[in-house]
């Protein structure tokens, strides 16, 4: 493995050339640039990549619908989440996009599907030396609609095999969607599946599935039980009110498993427990595990136990002494996924939430960008909880047709508590993913003054694992004011608008002139109580030229011990970028849709765009392999 180890001092820069704030301009003049960043031979070489040009015919605009009328709304009469992204262009194109652009998009090492529309994770688990991951998936389109369960196995959760489909709706009870469901071993080794069906009158009711055959390791055929529907909407619930079962739980007298589904009453979101011995017949228990006015549905709801001793997952049936419980909600309302941090009593199937104020909807994310219905599940293979979550597209549908995709999942993440703060979870992508890294470069040591912009030679700019870390010195804190209290990454403005420590971090898929970047960086502000806070934020404002993509500021404050380095982690794939402060406290997913920024003519930088303060930044970048994600070849089984 390559590595370079640079040093670069700053401090006599010329003059400032700061995160362009306003549009791009028409015409940019590159000329106007290079006095502030030629600050050696190795930065002028960085600057002399060329846009590649070829393949750019635009795409025929008849093809882009570029009509004003609203595109259609999908799922919402059915009584799921809105599917069509509505803050650009009502779902149509503007923009003259070419082949080369759209064909960028496609990630190299995140999982998707070969075509078509996909949406949330479905029952992951692990079985006989195969990971499986099954998923919400539309075989006709790349925009939602009749959707099936499409099946992938893995040895380690970055190869993807994908299978045929595991389930298909066939029958009354789901015949108008097989939607989001979860895995439970029983203590036999048998698998049981259960999952939502959308029935011919569109009611939302729980189905009960399991493997034809244990004896395959790949799970290839699945049966539906001759019971189904096991569950309809119990009285008070709205027959489009109640969908996506979780992993079910051993009861206190570990002759009972417990399982729970979300719904509402009114705006109150809740959390139904049903208990049952055989998975066909339900009792409803009286108290919710836990409700929050004012959240609206609940979709998706998780819950899990976390050692607060220990770095390995836990089984889900796990309680008792350090152990606390993850309740984690998707929010129909404004589609994030949140969670808190409590305790379950299962004497009185009640979970409390450590602190009111975080509690589920109204505190913590799992994640501050394009994240939504995730799901864990229990890896029995290496003791671990993995989170799986969808991220969507934020484009203009019609694009998406176009492109013939839409959707790709999270890399997998491990998920323990965070011990030094008490307060979260952390967030990890799983080991595996390091197996893509190839050659490194690594720049130490890198001085940056107030205003500076440090371009890096990194090659394959579309595919990285980059580690940064910076060191800000404390005393400037003494400089800030009460002015910043009232600081927000979402309604800042964005890494152009300068305090006296911050903005920093680093930029990705930049192009030459700056036209197009996408800054992922801190800023250090003084809160509202008078306390130091660090806030961890990734800005889309200019990330693409084009006005048919969302472009907004993501983040959050994220917790800093004393003595850390501040510290982001992201793993960069062409239209995604996830990004991981201080160990995975917090998380920012991106969707990125640059126009010029992409191939050869997409670059790195560090940046300091703070008045008040030099930073030391340190960077290793590694080259990212592409997965290996293709069809099983089922002729040689």
């Amino acid at each position: 493995m390559a590595s370079n180890s640079r040093r670069y001092d700053l401090e006599g820069a010329t003059s400032y050339t700061p995160i362009p704030g306003g549009p791009p301009p028409e015409q940019p003049k590159t000329k106007k640039l290079l006095p502030a960043i030629l600050f050696s031979s190795f930065f002028l070489l960085s600057l002399v990549l060329l846009i590649i040009n070829q393949d750019q015919k635009p795409v025929p605009q008849a093809k882009l619908n570029t009509s004003p009328a609203e595109a259609p709304s999908r799922g919402v009469a059915q009584g799921v989440s809105e599917k069509v992204f509505r803050r650009v262009s009502g779902g149509n194109s503007s923009f003259a996009w070419t082949n080369v652009m759209l064909s960028w998009q496609t990630t190299a090492y995140h999982f998707q599907p070969q075509k078509n529309w996909m949406n949330d994770p479905n029952g992951p688990l692990f079985y006989n030396g195969w990971y499986h991951l099954f998923y919400q998936y539309n075989p006709e389109s790349a925009v939602w609609g009749l959707i099936t369960w499409g099946h992938a196995v893995s040895r380690d959760l970055i190869h993807w095999l994908h299978l045929p489909f595991a389930m298909v709706p066939d029958q009354w009870y789901d015949i108008k969607g097989v939607w989001t469901g979860s895995a439970t071993f029983l203590p036999d080794g048998r698998i049981v599946m259960l999952y939502t069906g959308d029935t011919y009158d569109e009611v939302q009711v729980q189905c009960l599935a399991y493997p034809a055959n244990l004896s395959d390791p790949l799970l290839l055929e699945w049966v539906k039980d001759s019971n189904n529907p096991v569950l309809f909407p119990p009285p008070g619930i709205g027959s489009k009110d109640f969908r996506d079962p979780t992993t079910a739980w051993l009861s206190p007298d570990g002759d009972k498993w417990r399982l729970t589904i979300g719904s509402k009453v009114n705006t109150t979101g809740i959390s139904l427990v049903y208990e049952t011995k055989d998975f066909v017949k339900y009792e409803l228990l009286d108290e919710y595990l836990h409700q929050v006015p004012g959240t609206g549905m609940w979709e998706c709801v998780d819950f899990y136990p976390v050692s607060l001793t220990e770095e390995n997952g836990l089984d889900t049936s796990v309680n008792g002494p350090g152990v606390k419980h993850v309740l984690k909600s998707s929010l129909d309302d404004d589609k994030n996924d949140y969670y808190a941090l409590g305790t379950y009593d299962p004497i009185e199937n009640k979970w409390t939430p450590d602190d009111p104020e975080l509690d589920v909807g109204i505190g913590l994310r799992y994640d501050y960008g394009k994240y939504y219905a995730s799901k864990t599940f229990y890896d029995q293979n290496k003791k671990r909880r993995i989170l799986w979550g969808w991220i969507r597209e934020t484009d203009a549908e019609s694009l998406d047709v176009l492109k013939g995709w839409s959707g790709v999942q999270s890399i997998p993440r491990t998920v323990v508590f965070d011990k030094e703060t008490g307060s979260n979870i952390l967030q990890w992508p799983v080991e595996e993913v390091e197996s893509l890294r190839s050659e490194s470069v690594e720049f130490n040591d890198v001085k940056l003054a107030p205003g500076s912009i440090v371009p890096l030679s990194v090659d394959s700019p579309s595919q990285l694992d980059l580690v940064a870390t910076f060191d800000i010195d404390e005393k400037a804190a003494e400089g800030l004011s009460e002015g910043e209290s009232s600081y927000d990454c979402t309604t800042s403005g964005g890494a152009a608008n300068r305090g006296v420590l911050g903005p920093f971090g680093i930029v990705v898929f930049a192009d030459q002139t700056l036209s197009e970047l996408t800054p992922i960086y801190f800023y250090i502000a003084k809160g509202l109580n008078g306390k130091i806070q660090t806030h961890f934020c990734a800005d889309e404002l200019r990330s693409s030229i084009a006005s048919d993509v969302d472009k907004i500021v993501y983040g959050s404050t994220v917790p800093v011990l004393d003595g850390e380095k501040l510290s982001i982690r992201s793993l960069v794939d062409h239209s995604i970028v996830e990004s991981f402060a201080q160990g995975g406290r917090r998380v920012i997913t991106s969707r990125i849709y640059p126009t010029k920024a992409i191939n050869e003519a997409s670059r790195i930088l560090l940046f300091n765009n703070a008045t008040g303060a030099s930073v030391i930044a340190s960077i290793k970048i590694w080259k990212m392999n592409s997965a290996d994600i293709h069809p099983f070849p089922l002729d040689q089984i």
